[in-house]
């Protein structure tokens, strides 16, 4: 029973480490595809104003 108690302990500090390293590579993916995904998004808002003047 003290065997169990000390992998699960132990465990919490891999969670960690894997949820540290997750973000970490989202950031990276963030900053590497920043560009893009800004035109991406400046392309949809200009979808959104167009199709918002026709309906006014």
């Amino acid at each position: 029973m003290k065997e169990l108690r000390k992998r699960s302990k132990s465990n919490k500090g891999v969670a960690v480490i894997e949820i540290v390293l997750i973000l970490a590579i989202l950031v990276a993916l963030v900053v590497i595809f920043h560009d893009q995904a800004m035109a991406l998004i400046s392309k949809i808002w200009a979808s959104i104003v167009k199709g918002a003047s026709g309906v006014i």
